[in-house]
């Protein structure tokens, strides 16, 4: 059986990012636009639809590292912060992007809050990341026709 494990992950987030434009529940709030992801960046993503790509990459993490929170998967998504002439530290992330992406995930029913320790894929979210790997993955190991 294929899992997320074993495909390569930007084509995982790639893929379920489209399937994820398709769902009513994930829309990207009105001040993504002009919103910075997080203190360690200069300018907002270039990508039109940049919402989906994290949304995805969210459902992804949780489905490998969960139950986690917010504030750790913050810190997935942050950098290193410019101070001038002192050195350069680490800093999280948007907690809130993080937040509002769980939350439309959660209404999505692919992601569910576990008790006290975070949140947790459900079935539903966990059969869609297993179906996406299992077709990159046949892809993938296809015999090519010359």
């Amino acid at each position: 059986m294929v899992t997320v494990f074993d495909v390569p992950a930007d084509k995982v987030i790639e893929k379920t990012a489209k399937i994820l434009k398709t769902y009513e529940t994930i829309k990207p709030p009105e001040w993504a636009d002009y919103v910075r992801t997080g203190r360690h960046t200069e300018k907002s993503p270039v990508q039109a639809d940049w919402w989906y790509t994290r949304a995805a990459s969210i459902l992804r993490k949780v489905y490998i590292m969960g139950p986690i929170g917010t504030s750790r998967l913050a810190a997935e998504y942050g950098g290193f912060a410019d101070r001038g002439s002192k050195p350069n530290r680490a800093v999280k992330g948007s907690g809130s992007i993080t937040r509002k992406c769980l939350m439309q995930l959660e209404a999505s029913g692919l992601v569910m809050k576990d008790k006290k320790k975070g949140r947790i894929v459900t079935p539903k979210g966990r059969s869609l990341l297993d179906k996406i790997a299992k077709e990159i993955h046949d892809e993938m190991t296809k015999p090519t026709t010359s």
